[in-house]
């Protein structure tokens, strides 16, 4: 967002030659601009600055200095030039006053040290820098924008608050309302284009990616202090892209079709953007996760698929069936062993997760979107290696109560 804020400014300005302020050529503010201006008037070199260069950012870290920011004296400046160290001459501009008529952006601002952000008190308020031991005043023309994050990861600081009121407007930025509107930014972002096999992403698939995050930030077992980024979709996506391509070119495919079942590939992906609460840090993250996949088909499996007669698919595992599909395995092996699941190719016919003209990647991974929302609402089971097989029978009887010794 910050460096789009560059399309609002001109798409180039003249600088005066050599000015390392951006000088104006009508009104400069630096002591080089002004005396370049009265020795050559007219004759004055201007060279033309894009908007792109008008846009300085710096992270905000605990060991920023003021010189960093705003500028100090330059000793080996005034030996070469043979000026006095008073001369304004001998001043080594900081980025700050290096993005005159431009945009300033610090990112992660509550990092930056207390007295740093007093400095920039003056910047805010009266739009000018006072460098140390020069009695003078560069009033700058910079636009500047702050990021931060509502959680404080680091706990090394926060904003000030007599700069947080100099700041003219906060804007709040948050996750995707809306399943679509994750999905686009998903896919808008996400490295999916790349060389070698052809890829084919089901749109259901990317639904499934989009719909975990969902899920998890509303999970009470994840801390939503911390949230769930949409980074999480995103790299995600990513693995399960990956994965597919792995596979097609184990096997020799020509077109990678990623499958529901590969992002339990995807899992560290997943793992790594959570922070668990007491109770998640109990159950452990991979479960967590396993769990959310198969909650994210459901969803997508009862949106688009609702309804939808599943009995003799059920019934098939419990009179004692079992199917074991895994992610190495290719479209025509699964489609095989799908074939011989009464009524579960003619459902994802049916309903229109693939329709019958599309290839046997597509229909593959419509049948695992059936069968993970299936394990999700506990009609069916699935091993950690990938086999479905009957329901797990829940233990009958009273719970164990243990061994007492007072009572024997």
């Amino acid at each position: 967002i910050l460096r789009q804020l560059t399309s609002l400014l001109d798409p180039a300005i003249p600088v005066l030659e050599g000015s390392e302020v951006n000088d104006d050529p009508f009104h400069p503010i630096s002591k080089y601009g002004r005396l370049l201006v009265a020795e050559q008037g007219d004759d004055t070199p201007v060279v033309w600055v894009d908007r792109d260069a008008r846009y300085v950012e710096k992270l905000a870290t605990p060991d920023v200095t003021i010189a960093d920011m705003i500028g100090d004296l330059d000793p080996i400046k005034a030996a070469r030039g043979g000026h006095l160290l008073g001369d304004e001459l001998t001043i080594h501009y900081g980025l700050l006053p290096r993005a005159n008529r431009g945009i300033f952006a610090i990112n992660e601002l509550p990092d930056l040290s207390g007295k740093i952000q007093v400095g920039l008190f003056n910047v805010l308020q009266e739009g000018d820098v006072q460098i140390k031991g020069y009695p003078i005043r560069l009033m700058l023309d910079v636009l500047m924008v702050f990021t931060a994050n509502p959680e404080d990861y680091t706990a090394r600081g926060k904003i000030i608050t007599p700069l947080k009121d100099r700041i003219g407007v906060e804007i709040r930025t948050h996750y995707p309302e809306d399943v679509q509107t994750g999905v686009d930014i998903t896919l808008q972002e996400a490295w999916t284009q790349r060389d070698g096999a052809t890829l084919e992403i089901p749109e259901f698939v990317t639904e499934v990616v989009e719909r975990v995050a969902f899920r998890a930030r509303r999970d009470k077992r994840i801390d939503q202090r911390s949230g769930v980024s949409q980074r999480m979709p995103i790299t995600a996506l990513e693995s399960v892209v990956s994965n597919a391509e792995r596979r097609a070119l184990r096997l020799s495919e020509d077109v990678a079709v990623p499958r529901v079942t590969d992002l339990y590939a995807a899992l560290p992906a997943i793992t790594g953007k959570m922070e668990l609460e007491y109770e998640g840090e109990m159950q452990g993250a991979m479960k967590i996760s396993q769990e959310l996949i198969r909650a994210a088909a459901d969803e997508v499996f009862r949106e688009r698929a609702g309804g939808s007669d599943v009995d003799g698919i059920v019934e098939h595992f419990e009179t004692g069936s079992a199917l074991q599909i895994s992610d190495d395995a290719s479209a025509d092996a699964c489609m095989k062993g799908f074939q011989g699941v009464p009524g579960l190719l003619d459902l994802v016919h049916t309903v229109g997760l693939a329709p019958r003209s599309a290839s046997s990647g597509v229909q593959a991974a419509a049948c695992e979107l059936v069968l993970e929302a299936l394990v999700h609402q506990r009609r069916i089971s699935r091993t950690e290696t990938g086999m479905y097989r009957k329901p797990l029978q829940e233990r009958q009887g009273p719970p164990f109560k243990g061994f007492d010794p007072m009572t024997g």
